[in-house]
C-alpha cells in the first residue's frame, strides 16, 4: 500500500492539464481511500475492544503514517484540481469514470484552494502523526486505563473503570450519581495538566494551519467538513437560543420529580422516573424490543437490524479495558457496517443501540453509490441515528398495551435526550467556541479551562442547575473535545437531532409512502451540500431561523405531558 500510494503521489505531481490522466488518478485515490478505510476501522474496533492492547497500538501508529502519506497524495490531488482552468475542471466532471462523484471531486478542488504549498503540506502531515493525533491517541490510552475507588451507598469500596462511570451517572439511585461523580472526578483532576497540554495541543496545531493556509475564521474548517454554511448554524443557535425555555422546562420538571430546586450535573444523565420493571433490561429483550419498533414501522430497518445481529456486527460486551462510548464504523471495501457499544442493561442502553443500527442503515442505504459518493458529512449522518431513536421511542409510546408507568418513564427518557440535545450539546459549542477565541492568542490553564465551562453551563443551563452544581472538569471528561480528525464535534449532533425532527414529522404524517423519500434523503447525503439536501427531500430552507424553530417546537407535545407527570 506504501507503494501505491508513492506512486499515485507523484503521478498526481506531473499530470498537469491532463484530464483524462488525473480521472483515472482521481480513481484509483477513491479504490485506495476504500482499502486504507478498512484497515483504519479494523484497528480502530481492536483497540476500542482493548485500550491497553500494545500491539494494536502500534499497528495504528502504523496506519497513521499511512494515512499522512494518504493525506499528501489527497493534498497533491487537490493542487492539481485547483490548478485546473474552468473549463478543463468541466471536462473533467463529463469523463465517465467519474460519474457520481461531481460533489467530492468540487469539494476537493475547493480544499485546494485553501492549501499551503505541496512541501509545506507534507511536512504538516508528517508532524500531524506525532503532533495533533499523538494527542488524540494519549487521551484514548490514558482514559482506557482510568480507573478510580469509589465507595458505594451500602459502605463497600470498589475500584471502578471509567468506561463504567457514565453508567453509575446515569442510575436512578441519586446517591451512586453523587458517588461516582465526586470519585470519578479524582482522576480527571490528577491528569489536568497532561489533559489541558493535549487540548491546547490539539487546538494550537490547528489554529497554526488554519493561518498557513489562509482559513479565516476556526469555524470555517467544520463547517465545510459538515458541509454546511455559516447561516445555517447561525439561524439554528439563534432559533436554539431564542427558544431555550422549552428545553429548559424540562430539566426543571426533572428537578420536581426529583424533589430539588434545580439538578446538579451528576442528574442529567439519571432518569427522574423509575423504570416499571425492576429486573435489569437484557440484552435479549433489549434487541428484540429494538427490531419490533424497527419492523413496525420500517419493515427494511428492521430486516436489516435481524441481519446485523444475526452477522454479529454489534460488539456491546461489558469487559474492563473498552473505550468508553459509543461508535458505527464499516468497510466500503467490504459494504459491511459495524457498531461498539457497551451494555450495562439500560434503556438509555437500548436508545444507543437504536442510534447506532440508524447510522449503519445509512451506511446500508449507500452501498450501492461509489465511495465518492458514500462519504457523508456528520451534519447529516446525525439524521440517520436520530431517526432510529426516534422510530424506538414512537413505537414504544404506540403500544396499546402501554401502562401508565411505562408512558412515564418513556416520556422521562424522552426529555432527557431533548435537554441533551437543545443544552448540554449547545452548551459545549460555546465552551470550544470561547476556548478556541483565547487559544488563538496564548495557551489556557486548567483554571481557565474550567471557568470557561462554567460559564458555557450557566450560559445554556441558567438556573436549572444547583448553586455549585456545575461541572468544570467536563472538558477533560469529555473525549469529544479530543478527536483530532475533526473539530468542533457537537453541532452537528444538534443539527441532525433537530433535522430529524423535521424528517419524522414528515413520516408521522405521510406514513410509510414517506420512506422512499427517507431513503433518498439519505442517499444523496454524500452527494450534495446540507442545504441542498434539505431543499430537495423537504423543501426547507436551513437558513431560516423559522424552520429550525418549528423543529425545535416539535417536542412540545412530550414536554407538557411530562410536565404533569406526579412525583413517585
Amino acid at each position: 500500500m506504501v507503494r501505491d500510494i508513492e506512486g499515485l503521489k507523484q503521478q498526481a505531481t506531473i499530470v498537469g492539464g491532463d484530464v483524462p490522466a488525473l480521472a483515472q488518478v482521481l480513481v484509483a485515490y477513491e479504490s485506495l481511500g476504500d482499502r486504507l478505510g478498512h484497515l483504519s476501522a479494523y484497528l480502530g474496533c481492536l483497540s476500542a475492544d482493548d485500550a491497553s492492547h500494545e500491539a494494536v497500538k502500534a499497528d495504528e501508529a502504523w496506519i497513521s503514517t499511512l494515512e499522512a502519506e494518504n493525506i499528501k497524495l489527497r493534498a497533491a490531488l487537490q493542487s492539481a484540481l485547483a490548478a485546473l482552468s474552468y473549463s478543463d475542471f468541466d471536462r473533467l466532471l463529463t469523463d465517465a469514470s467519474l460519474a457520481g462523484a461531481s460533489h467530492a471531486v468540487r469539494r476537493m478542488r475547493e480544499e485546494g484552494r485553501q492549501q499551503m504549498p505541496g512541501d509545506l503540506e507534507s511536512l504538516a502531515a508528517d508532524l500531524n502523526v506525532n503532533g495533533l493525533h499523538a494527542w488524540g491517541r494519549l487521551y484514548d490510552t490514558l482514559t482506557g486505563k482510568m480507573v478510580f475507588d469509589m465507595t458505594f451507598p451500602d459502605g463497600h469500596v470498589e475500584s471502578v473503570p471509567m468506561a463504567r462511570r457514565r453508567a453509575l451517572m446515569s442510575d436512578p439511585d441519586r446517591r451512586l450519581r453523587e458517588a461516582s461523580f465526586h470519585a470519578g472526578q479524582k482522576p480527571w483532576l490528577d491528569h489536568a495538566d497532561t489533559l489541558a497540554a493535549g487540548l491546547n495541543g490539539i487546538a494550537g496545531t490547528r489554529l497554526s494551519l488554519y493561518e498557513r493556509r489562509g482559513i479565516s475564521h476556526f469555524l470555517d474548517t467544520p463547517l465545510f467538513d459538515g458541509a454546511m454554511s455559516r447561516a445555517s448554524l447561525d439561524a439554528m443557535l439563534e432559533a436554539i437560543h431564542t427558544h431555550i425555555e422549552l428545553p429548559r422546562r424540562a430539566i426543571r420538571a426533572a428537578a420536581r420529580l426529583q424533589g430539588t430546586p434545580a439538578l446538579h450535573y451528576f442528574d442529567l444523565e439519571a432518569p427522574q422516573v423509575k423504570a416499571p420493571d425492576e429486573k435489569p433490561l437484557t440484552w435479549d429483550d433489549a434487541c428484540s424490543t429494538v427490531e419490533r419498533a424497527f419492523s413496525t414501522a420500517y419493515p427494511a430497518l428492521g430486516q436489516y437490524f435481524r441481519d446485523m445481529l444475526k452477522q454479529r456486527w454489534i460488539e456491546a460486551q461489558p469487559r474492563a479495558g473498552k473505550r468508553p462510548g459509543a461508535f458505527c464504523t464499516g468497510s466500503l471495501l467490504r459494504h459491511e457496517e459495524r457498531v461498539y457499544m457497551t451494555w450495562h442493561g439500560t434503556v438509555h442502553d437500548m436508545v444507543t443501540l437504536a442510534h447506532e443500527a440508524g447510522h449503519a442503515w445509512h451506511s446500508c442505504v449507500l452501498r450501492p453509490a461509489r465511495s465518492f459518493a458514500a462519504s457523508y458529512p456528520m451534519t447529516l449522518a446525525e439524521t440517520a441515528s436520530n431517526f432510529g431513536e426516534m422510530i424506538l421511542l414512537d413505537g414504544l409510546m404506540s403500544d396499546p398495551g402501554l401502562t401508565p408507568a411505562t408512558k412515564a418513564y418513556l416520556l422521562d427518557q424522552e426529555m432527557l435526550r431533548a435537554h441533551a440535545y437543545l443544552v448540554n450539546i449547545p452548551m459545549r459549542y460555546e465552551f470550544e467556541k470561547a476556548f478556541y477565541s483565547e487559544r488563538a492568542a496564548w495557551e489556557i490553564s486548567v483554571t481557565r479551562l474550567g471557568e470557561l465551562m462554567d460559564q458555557a453551563q450557566a450560559k445554556l443551563y441558567g438556573d436549572t442547575l444547583l448553586p455549585g452544581g456545575t461541572d468544570p472538569l467536563f472538558w477533560a471528561s469529555k473525549m469529544h473535545f479530543f478527536i483530532t480528525g475533526v473539530s468542533f464535534y457537537n453541532f452537528p449532533y444538534v443539527f441532525g437531532y433537530l433535522l430529524s425532527q423535521a424528517l419524522f414529522a414528515r413520516f408521522k404524517a405521510e406514513g410509510a409512502s414517506f420512506l422512499p423519500r427517507y431513503e433518498a434523503f439519505l442517499a444523496a447525503t454524500g452527494s450534495a451540500t446540507c442545504e441542498e439536501v434539505a431543499r430537495q427531500t423537504l423543501g426547507a430552507d436551513l437558513t431560516s431561523p423559522e424552520f429550525w424553530a418549528t423543529a425545535l417546537q416539535a417536542i412540545t407535545p412530550t414536554l407538557e405531558a411530562y410536565e404533569k407527570l406526579p412525583r413517585a
